[in-house]
């Protein structure tokens, strides 16, 4: 079933009985040529890009619990390309490229909104950083635009222009950046997958993995074996737990990052914008509400809830940023498990054991890579090479000495 304009007014002068399920509930096969554990966006992006991109078809998507559970329904939905480092830019930019024209390419309504990002600048340092960043974004081919305060001024007049301890002196704006409804990413991936004939597994749980002679034959799951040419692993903060099931030990480090929505207020916040002088960055939803967020939780856990601490902190950088936050009522709150690499970046690469794919170490930015490490990811499970703008997210690096500092603080996740 294609959605439409068309097929919506036909259903409501029909009583609305001609609605499919988005996608099937099938049993597992005993057998795939691909399997990818881990149902989130990036899970089924990949299986999606395999289906769609290089005619893989016996294709099984094996989600421990529900689909849009986990990270990909846990975010503050933000999307954009403004990274520095040549191993990232690119993958970014290539990533915002997709979103411009998903929701044509899998006919769902993701609500992909370009309403444009802003970092603002707050110290004469700051803005020479920022307008390397530029520069190294329009060389890779993204868009990026210096402010002035005046600028920043007349399309956020509320803001605290004249803290004197964290002046407005400008920002990098990305138009092209902006918010995307995460749970409908993960929906249309996944009706996607299932019309090029996906499996799509639900509340199916991997417990171990069948290795033999140095070779991964296919997954044990708690509804049975399910063997497969190639296993593709893609668990976000539990990257750690489900690989230790196959003898290997990843450089990451799991921690909670919590996210907030106000009550709904009237339009307010017309693009994306973050604190140069702290970890706050905030939008508005298309209900009215504030979506912010911060800081990862100090301490490792596996847990999907934060602390009062974290709260304090995120809640201290709005109201220096923005006062009259103050004013508005939190509505909820909500924590995500973030897969922290040690040096801030992203791994798709095989691994030692031969037929096994991992694509994971996300740290703050796998919502709005998900288009692009699926299609990457699809790319190395079909053709078992990297794919150009992915070549520097080897899983050896760190090993060779080839990290991908974005932030420059080194080998601490907890800093990325």
């Amino acid at each position: 079933m294609r959605y439409s304009g068309f097929r919506v007014l036909k259903e409501a002068l029909t009583g609305h009985k001609g609605w499919r399920p988005v996608w099937r509930d099938p049993d597992p096969q005993p057998h795939y040529d691909i399997v990818i554990v881990g149902g989130g966006g990036h899970g089924l992006a990949t299986a999606y890009y395999l289906a769609r991109q290089f005619h893989q078809h016996k294709v099984a998507v094996i989600e421990k619990g529900w689909i849009g559970g986990g990270n990909v329904g846990r975010n503050t939905t933000i999307i954009r390309s403004n990274y520095l480092l040549d191993g990232n830019e690119p993958f970014y930019e290539f990533s915002l490229k997709l979103w411009e024209g998903l929701e044509q390419d899998f006919n769902y309504n993701a609500m992909v909104s370009q309403r444009g990002i802003l970092n603002l600048i707050h110290s004469d340092a700051q803005r020479d950083a920022f307008t390397r960043r530029g520069n190294a974004m329009i060389l890779n081919g993204a868009d990026a635009e210096l402010l002035s305060a005046q600028q920043v001024r007349r399309t956020y007049p509320f803001l605290n222009f004249n803290d004197a301890r964290f002046p407005i002196k400008g920002g990098l704006a990305q138009r092209r950046g902006g918010t995307v409804r995460h749970d409908a990413v993960a929906w249309g991936y996944a009706r996607g997958a299932d019309r090029r004939g996906v499996d799509i597994l639900q509340n199916c749980e991997v417990t171990g993995f069948r290795i033999e002679n140095g070779k991964c034959l296919g997954v044990e799951t708690s509804r049975g074996f399910i063997a497969a040419g190639k296993v593709g692993v893609a668990v976000a903060g539990n990257s750690s737990r489900i690989m230790a099931k196959a003898g290997m030990r990843l450089p990451i480090e799991s921690h909670v990052l919590q996210a907030f929505v106000s009550e709904g207020l009237k339009p307010v916040l017309p693009g994306v914008i973050t604190f140069g002088a702290g970890h706050f960055y905030c939008s508005q939803s298309d209900k009215g509400g504030l979506v912010f967020g911060g800081d990862i939780d100090g301490y490792n856990s596996y847990a999907q809830r934060g602390n009062l601490p974290v709260i304090e902190d995120v809640a201290e950088g709005g109201m220096a940023l923005f006062p009259g936050l103050g004013r508005v009522r939190l509505l909820r709150a909500w924590g995500g498990i973030m897969d922290m690499s040690m040096d801030g970046s992203p791994i798709i690469d095989h691994t030692p054991i031969d037929g096994l794919y991992f694509n994971g170490g996300w740290c703050y930015g796998g919502f709005k890579a998900t288009p692009a490490s699926g299609w990457c990811f699809a790319h190395l499970l079909a053709t078992d090479t990297l794919h150009p703008t992915a070549t520097a997210y080897r899983l050896d690096r760190f090993q060779r000495g080839r990290m991908i500092d974005e932030k420059g603080m080194g080998a601490q996740p907890n800093l990325h």
